[in-house]
């Protein structure tokens, strides 16, 4: 049976254990979405914690796909150096870095108009967006691979197209929030139809020894929204455009919560890695050394992400490896904790 300890691929790839930094919003960027000493010890932290892939925060591909006004960008290149500073500290100590690539659709809370497949704000507090036209579609298309151009060149491993958590690509895909009538809505292949060209478009830009993934939400918890089963089926058209994993969370595009507990989103993992024949990545509330192993032995996923139990500790990774009975090989300043 696969281990927590043990290494894996995705694409050509290799990661030497299967712990993953999930991807968080610091909301403590500059104004114009740039990298600030925040972001340079919070991220060399967790790089030297024991993961093998640290996952930058959500970065915006243009201005007004910001989830907030304090988020990192990656639609200019003056952005670019202080992503590479982070990159280049965390390769130093072994961690492979990848980054969120993110638009925000109806729910970017920015000062200029939004934007989103329908006109239909997301609640009370944000703006009613504009429904883009076809031709701005394109545009969009565009500004993701441009972000990905710019994220190779600051020297990230991997890049994950965020198309979960209420955000614009998940906006599509829901028929909750998706009421078009052209190609981009209506049945499943158009409600698709975007995340597969984003897809398309950023595996041409990088290199093949660049995986792309795709991280959704794989459910809606609406009966007006998309199901697991459904998830799984788009889940595995995305692999056959190229996508190199699926990272799997859930919610975010409805007024209703989940009931969660520990491991409350791994049944949607394992109906995801069920349909597809690319890694899948298990999150939400896995912080339990057990429960991660758990999941890896069990089949269910081939990694874990971690998110608060990595803020509520940065070692997490050594500190889960360690408990299991897994050797570790921290940053020799931090050996003598260990022994």
């Amino acid at each position: 049976m696969p281990s927590l300890s043990d290494s894996w691929s995705v694409g050509t790839l290799e990661l030497h254990n299967r712990i993953v930094v999930s991807s968080m919003c610091q909301y403590m960027a500059q104004g114009d979405g740039r990298v600030t000493d925040w972001h340079m010890v919070h991220y060399g932290s967790l790089a030297l914690g024991g993961a093998a892939l640290t996952m930058v925060e959500a970065s915006a591909v243009e201005a007004r796909g910001f989830i907030s006004t304090r988020d990192l960008g990656l639609y200019d290149s003056q952005q670019v150096e202080g992503l590479s500073r982070i990159v280049s500290f965390a390769h130093q100590h072994g961690t492979k870095m990848g980054i969120q690539l993110a638009h925000a659709g109806r729910k970017a809370d920015v000062p200029e108009p939004i934007v989103a497949p329908s006109a239909l704000a997301f609640n009370d507090r944000y703006q009613t967006p504009r429904a883009l036209q076809e031709g701005e579609i394109a545009e969009i298309v565009e500004r993701f691979a441009a972000a990905a151009k710019r994220a190779v060149e600051a020297g990230f491993d991997v890049l994950e197209i965020h198309a979960a958590h209420g955000y614009l690509l998940h906006q599509f895909l829901s028929p909750f929030s998706n009421k078009r009538e052209d190609r981009y809505g209506g049945d499943f292949e158009g409600r698709i139809r975007l995340t597969l060209e984003v897809i398309a478009a950023v595996r041409a830009t990088v290199s093949s020894s660049v995986p792309v993934g795709v991280r959704i939400s794989a459910t809606d918890y609406h009966a007006d929204g998309y199901d697991g089963h459904e998830a799984a089926r788009f889940s595995k058209r995305f692999a056959d455009a190229g996508a190199a994993f699926i990272d799997v969370s859930s919610g975010g595009n409805t007024p209703v919560p989940p009931h969660v507990y520990p491991g409350y989103q791994v049944p949607l993992a394992a109906l995801v890695k069920a349909q597809v024949s690319v890694p899948v990545i298990a999150v939400g509330m896995l912080d339990d050394p057990l429960l991660a192993e758990h999941v890896i032995q069990s089949g269910q996923a081939d990694a874990v992400a971690i998110a608060r139990g990595f803020l509520r500790d940065p070692h997490w990774g050594h500190k889960a490896l360690q408990t299991l009975g897994h050797p570790v090989t921290p940053p020799t300043p931090y050996a003598r904790a260990y022994m």
